[in-house]
C-alpha cells in the first residue's frame, strides 16, 4: 500500500512539474519580452498562453537522434534521472498547514538529498555523447551544483535550528513573522544557491549556448532533450515552494483555502523574480562563479548561523 501511495504522488508530482513547465515557459517568454521591451507570444490563445500548446507535440513527434558514437543504453535512458529526482522532492513540501503529501521526521533533510541524484544523471547523459563539449559543460554542472549544496544547505539549517525540527510541517507550524528579518541573509542565500543547482543564468555556463553548444544536451532532441528542460522548470518549482514554505511562512498570513492561494501567489513570485535575473545579469565565468559560493556565500551562511545561536537561548 505505501509502495503504491508513493507510485501515485510520484504521478502527482510529474504532472504538477509538467504543468508547471507548460505554463512556466509561456511565462518566462513574457518576462523576458517584457525586460527586452518586446511583446511576446501573443498570437495563440489570449495573449499567447496556448503556445506551448502547440510546441508539445513538436517535441513528441521530432526525430529523436542518438549518435553513433554514444554510449546509446546510458544516453537513452539518463535522462529520465535528471527529471526524476525532482518530481520525487516534492512529496515532503507542506502545501498547507498540517498536511504534506509525506509527513517524514527528516523531510528537510529528503529535500535537500534526493534532488542530488539528478548530478550523477547529468554527469551520465554529458559522459554517454562522447562529445568534448558535451563532457565539459557535464563536469562544470557538477561540480558547480555539488558546491553549492553547501551554501544551500548551511542556510536552510538557520531555519531547522529555529523551528527544533528536521519536519517541514513542524517548521511551517513553528514559523513567526519575526523569522523574516532574521533569516534574511539565509534566505538570500538559499535564493541564490538555487538558482545555481537549476543551472539557470547567471550561473548557466556549464549549458553555455554560445560557449559550449548547449552543454551536457547538446545531443540531445525531442522528449529526451525536453526532459532536461521539464528537470530546470521543476527546479524552480519545487525549489520556489520550498523556500516560500519554510522561509516565507507558507499560507501565513491566511489559513485554510486563503492559506494554499497566499502559498501559490509567494511560489510565483519567487519564479518571476528567478527569470528576471536570468535575463537581467549577464553570464558568470566559471572561476568566478565557483569564487561566489566559497568565498562569499559559505561564510555568509556561517555568519547568519551564528547570528542563530546567539539568538536562540533568548527565545
Amino acid at each position: 500500500m505505501t509502495l503504491l501511495w508513493g507510485f501515485l504522488w510520484g504521478v502527482a508530482g510529474m504532472t504538477v512539474i509538467a504543468v508547471g513547465a507548460i505554463l512556466g515557459v509561456w511565462w518566462e517568454r513574457k518576462v523576458a519580452a517584457r525586460i527586452q521591451m518586446r511583446y511576446g507570444p501573443q498570437q495563440i490563445g489570449p495573449f499567447g498562453s496556448l503556445q506551448m500548446i502547440a510546441d508539445v507535440p513538436k517535441l513528441l513527434f521530432k526525430e529523436d537522434i542518438i549518435p553513433d558514437s554514444a554510449d546509446k543504453p546510458i544516453f537513452k535512458y539518463a535522462p529520465l534521472f535528471v527529471f526524476g529526482p525532482i518530481a520525487v522532492s516534492m512529496v515532503v513540501i507542506p502545501f498547507s498547514a498540517g498536511w504534506a503529501p509525506l509527513n517524514t521526521s527528516v523531510g528537510v533533510l529528503f529535500f535537500l538529498a534526493v534532488p542530488s541524484i539528478e548530478v550523477i544523471a547529468i554527469l551520465l547523459s554529458a559522459w554517454a555523447s562522447h562529445n568534448t563539449l558535451s563532457t565539459l559543460g557535464g563536469i562544470r554542472a557538477t561540480a558547480q551544483m555539488i558546491s553549492y549544496e553547501v551554501p544551500r544547505s548551511l542556510a536552510v539549517l538557520a531555519i531547522v535550528l529555529l523551528a527544533g525540527s528536521l519536519r517541514p510541517l513542524d517548521v511551517v507550524d513553528a514559523w513567526r513573522w519575526w523569522w523574516l528579518p532574521l533569516t534574511f541573509i539565509a534566505f538570500l542565500i538559499y535564493f541564490i544557491a538555487s538558482i545555481a543547482e537549476m543551472n539557470r543564468g547567471p550561473f548557466d555556463i556549464p549549458e553555455a549556448e554560445s560557449e559550449l553548444v548547449a552543454g551536457y544536451f547538446a545531443d540531445y532532441s525531442g522528449m529526451r532533450w525536453a526532459s532536461f528542460m521539464m528537470a530546470e522548470y521543476g527546479g524552480m518549482i519545487s525549489a520556489s515552494l520550498f523556500g516560500a514554505a519554510l522561509f516565507l511562512g507558507a499560507g501565513w498570513p491566511f489559513t485554510g483555502a486563503l492559506g494554499v492561494v497566499a502559498l501559490i501567489v509567494k511560489t510565483i513570485a519567487l519564479m518571476t523574480i528567478v527569470m528576471w535575473v536570468k535575463w537581467t545579469l549577464p553570464r558568470l565565468r566559471q572561476d568566478h562563479l565557483m569564487s561566489f559560493c566559497w568565498k562569499v556565500l559559505t561564510p555568509l551562511a556561517l555568519v547568519q548561523l551564528v547570528i542563530v545561536g546567539v539568538v536562540l537561548p533568548w527565545l
